[in-house]
C-alpha cells in the first residue's frame, strides 16, 4: 500500500484499494481505512493554503538507458486570431529524444493514452512515466493504460519542479526556438511548423548534454550498446 501511495499521492484509501484489489489482495475497505490512517496515509483536507504531499517522497532515480522513462508535459500558445491550442511534448529521459508533440485545441486524457499508445508501438512500453499532477496525467483513463502495460507513473513532488527538469528543460528550448519565432496561422500550421521543429530538435541541433551529439545520434548509440550508455 505504501509503494502505492507513493506513486498516487492524490489518491485516498478506496482508490488505494481498488489497485490493491488489480494486483489480487482479498483486503476489506475496513481493513484498507485502518491501515492507511495507521500508516499516515491520509489525505487533508480543507486547507486553503498549498497542500502538501500526505508522504514523503525522493528525488527520482534517472534512467541510465533509453525506453526506461518518457517523460511528458503541456505547453500552451495561441494562433494569429487568438485561439488557444496546446501541445503536449513527450521526451525519453535518457536520450533526450523528443517522441512526439501533439498539438490540439483540446487535449485531455484520452488525447494522452492515444499518443502514449502510438508510441508504445513504435518503441515500446517505458518502465515509468515521469509527469506533474496535473488533471490530464492524474485521469482514471491514463491510470487505467498505465495498468495495462506495467507502466509506473511518477508525479512529481508538489513544489519541486526540478523533479521534471529534462521536461522544463526542453520546453524553454521549444517555447524560445519554435513558439516564439513563428505566427501560426491555423492549427494544421502550428501542427507542421512544430513538427519541423521536433525533427530539427531531433537530427540536427547539438545537446550539450550528449556531448554535441544530436538526441537521434545519442539514441543510436546506445540501441547500438544494447540499450546502454555510449
Amino acid at each position: 500500500m505504501r509503494d502505492i501511495a507513493y506513486s498516487r499521492v492524490r489518491y485516498g484509501y478506496r482508490r488505494l484499494r481498488v489497485l490493491l484489489l488489480r494486483e489480487g489482495w482479498q483486503i476489506s475497505k475496513k481493513v484498507v481505512y485502518r491501515l492507511y490512517r495507521e500508516e499516515g496515509l491520509a489525505l487533508r483536507t480543507g486547507l486553503r493554503r498549498r497542500r502538501r504531499s500526505p508522504v514523503q517522497r525522493h528525488a527520482r532515480t534517472l534512467p541510465t538507458a533509453a525506453n526506461q522513462a518518457w517523460t511528458l508535459d503541456f505547453v500552451s500558445d495561441q494562433l494569429i486570431d487568438g485561439a488557444r491550442f496546446r501541445a503536449l511534448t513527450v521526451l525519453d529521459v535518457h536520450t533526450r529524444l523528443c517522441l512526439a508533440i501533439d498539438v490540439g485545441a483540446h487535449l485531455r486524457g484520452e488525447q494522452v493514452v492515444a499518443t502514449l499508445d502510438q508510441l508504445r508501438l513504435e518503441h515500446g512500453s517505458p518502465m515509468s512515466l515521469f509527469c506533474d499532477n496535473g488533471s490530464e496525467f492524474a485521469s482514471r483513463v491514463v491510470d487505467f493504460w498505465a495498468y495495462q502495460h506495467k507502466v509506473r507513473i511518477d508525479f512529481s513532488r508538489p513544489g519541486k519542479p526540478t523533479d521534471n527538469g529534462h521536461m522544463k528543460a526542453f520546453n524553454g528550448s521549444f517555447r524560445r526556438e519554435c513558439l516564439n519565432t513563428h505566427w501560426f496561422q491555423s492549427l494544421a500550421d502550428a501542427k507542421s511548423k512544430i513538427d519541423a521543429w521536433r525533427q530539427e530538435y531531433n537530427e540536427i541541433r547539438p545537446h550539450r548534454a550528449l556531448n554535441d551529439l544530436t538526441p537521434a545520434q545519442y539514441a543510436r548509440i546506445c540501441k547500438t550498446n544494447a540499450g546502454g550508455s555510449p
